[in-house]
């Protein structure tokens, strides 16, 4: 029969102990377990240890280090069940004790993932300019479900949507002066799209940029892409070639033709 030999403290870590086996006259090292464990089977010196009393206890205590492993993992933030459960199971711990793991910590309301969507919801209204379907996807991606998602994103009312794409649309308008306002509007737009905000917060955010459209502004930018053009095809091509040289290069830069024909008639020459 395996008995406790001796018990000692492990050095790098007081909470941790070495168990000493003595079998037919010889002691040998056992295994180590958490405080916890050793308190919760009463471990001493002399204890004897039947092989079905040690196969629990080491489960058990096995089963601790990962639950510790996943409060470690929790104390620097929230984190939703796919979370702990990935690192748990990157951490080489079975699948069927990660499943036990996540349910003491449900039990004990240390995970709740509709928690963690609307505290994500509200940090990512605060600190970006991200629209409601590019944080769906980041939390689909965590491991939320739709239905939780939905809940969470009840936060990011339509107001503060059409507010961050107004932000947004204004910003990028006044920052890229050399485009045509047909070539913004499009960039604009696509932008809005990438980060998630819906068709009717999109046609909201162009309908205010179509009232700041700035016709000086139009013309600036139209003889800064004419000059471009004139340096690519001035060499090569002369008089009416080149004009319709710099009709297309325009046209497909967004300006309107009945701009283009006015500033060729009137400002090239």
């Amino acid at each position: 029969m395996k008995k406790i030999a001796r018990i000692t403290t492990q050095k790098r870590n007081k909470e941790r102990y070495n168990i000493f086996i003595s079998e037919d006259d010889k002691e040998y090292y056992g295994f180590s377990v958490n405080e916890a464990i050793l308190i919760q089977y009463a471990l001493r010196k002399g204890m004897e240890l039947p092989d079905n009393v040690l196969e629990d206890l080491l489960q058990q205590n096995t089963l601790y280090e990962a639950y510790t492993r996943a409060i470690h993992y929790l104390s620097y933030r929230m984190r939703t069940k796919k979370e702990i459960r990935d690192h748990l199971i990157k951490k080489e711990v079975e699948p069927m004790q990660a499943d036990e793991v996540l349910a003491r910590l449900e039990e004990e309301k240390l995970t709740d993932d509709l928690e963690f969507a609307k505290m994500f919801v509200r940090t990512r209204i605060n600190t970006s300019d991200k629209g409601p379907g590019y944080i769906k996807r980041e939390l689909l991606g965590k491991g939320v479900t739709e239905q939780i998602i939905s809940k969470a994103l009840e936060l990011y009312t339509f107001g503060d949507q059409l507010e961050k794409a107004l932000q947004f649309t204004m910003k990028k308008n006044r920052q890229q002066v050399r485009e045509s306002h047909t070539q913004k509007k499009q960039r604009i737009q696509a932008a809005l799209m990438q980060r998630g905000f819906s068709t009717d917060v999109i046609k909201e955010a162009i309908a205010e940029l179509e009232e700041e459209k700035n016709e000086d502004i139009e013309l600036e930018a139209m003889q800064q892409q004419a000059d471009k053009l004139l340096r690519k095809h001035g060499r090569t091509h002369e008089g009416y070639k080149l004009k319709q040289k710099l009709k297309e290069g325009l046209y497909r830069k967004g300006f309107s033709m009945d701009a283009i024909r006015n500033y060729l008639d009137n400002e090239l020459e």
